[in-house]
């Protein structure tokens, strides 16, 4: 007798009472210890984590729900999102010329694109954002003209590079370096035969990069393009040295008078998680969309698993009560392992 493989997740045992025939066959769901004791010791963790910050006075929740909704923080929340959506549409925008650049067959513009990325993604951010903050002691008078010919547009540096200005500036333009190798590394991802066959029908190579391999490489840049998205939400609090108002700046406002420090800073901290809350869904459902044809059986949602959970639950207990031919199909289906003729 030849036996097909059992499910995996099951353990197979026979029962040979069935006279005259194969043996009947029952599909015992193997037992993970392991998996409850580690999800037991994460439980205890997370209750006595709950239970400390509970009882714990020196939080002072009563403080943090008294400014969670102030003003001046709701201000710095709306601010840290604005920095965050300005400097992220720079640095994609930038960052695809810039991986165009480098991929360019022209030594020149391919270097020029590698000095660049060198720069930015070699200096900290920090240093990028004081440096442009104070501009001004570098050059006084910023203008705008023809190289080497007439100026036509000048004007101070102090007036133009505000703090703002700074923020957006330091933010973008690093951003941009990360962005480039991000969309490059898509952009390899994608059959240099596709591109070759394009060009073979008649198409330029902007036209190829912009309908054909940009398309495709999406798959690639989009995950990343998240994780860069979240990162700087939380990035912008650096700007806060140069004296910004963003999320972080006013809760230091606020705790530099009132000497509250820790209900303010938990302030800060729930807004930020929120913010990077909502990204992290909107960065999976994308990740779902650009995924569609890639593979077969895409990733559950939450909603999914939960589901999924518990009709496997009910199946499996309608399963036992059945009787024991029917059980043993109910349990196995298919995929349970049953007796095949000789050949």
């Amino acid at each position: 007798m030849k036996h097909r493989a059992a499910r995996p997740g099951t353990h197979v045992s026979a029962d040979a009472s069935a006279p005259g025939g194969p043996a009947a066959l029952e599909a015992v769901p193997v037992r993970h210890r392991g998996r409850w004791v580690a999800a037991l010791a994460v439980l205890l963790v997370a209750a006595m984590a709950a239970r400390s910050m509970a009882v714990n006075p020196r939080f002072q929740w009563d403080v943090v729900g008294q400014y969670l909704f102030d003003r001046a923080i709701l201000t710095g929340l709306e601010r840290t999102l604005e920095l965050t959506v300005i400097a992220m549409v720079i640095g994609v925008v930038l960052g695809v010329v810039l991986a165009v650049m480098r991929l360019s067959p022209n030594p020149v513009v391919a270097g020029g694109s590698w000095v660049y990325v060198w720069f930015f993604r070699g200096t900290p951010v920090l240093v990028q954002l004081l440096f442009w903050n104070f501009l001004s002691a570098l050059y006084p008078r910023l203008s705008l003209g023809v190289p080497f010919g007439p100026t036509l547009v000048s004007g101070s540096a102090t007036a133009l590079i505000t703090t703002w200005t700074a923020a957006i500036l330091g933010l973008g333009l690093n951003e941009a370096a990360y962005m480039a190798e991000i969309v490059r590394a898509g952009i390899l991802s994608v059959d240099e035969g596709q591109a070759e066959a394009a060009q073979a029908l008649g198409l330029t190579r902007l036209q190829v990069l912009r309908h054909i391999v940009l398309p495709q490489a999406m798959r690639v840049i989009i995950p990343p393009t998240g994780n860069e998205t979240i990162s700087m939400l939380k990035t912008t609090s650096l700007v806060s040295v140069i004296g910004y108002a963003e999320l972080l700046y006013a809760a230091q406002i606020i705790y530099s008078r009132t000497y509250q420090t820790i209900p303010l800073l938990i302030a800060a901290a729930i807004w930020y998680l929120v913010a990077t809350s909502v990204l992290t869904v909107g960065q999976y459902h994308l990740e779902r969309r650009f995924g569609r044809g890639s593979s077969r059986n895409q990733a559950a949602t939450m909603v999914q698993r939960l589901r999924a959970s518990f009709a496997g639950r009910n199946g499996r207990g309608a399963g036992a009560t059945g009787s024991g031919g029917a059980g043993a199909g109910g349990v196995g289906g298919v995929g349970a392992a049953r007796a095949e003729e000789h050949r």
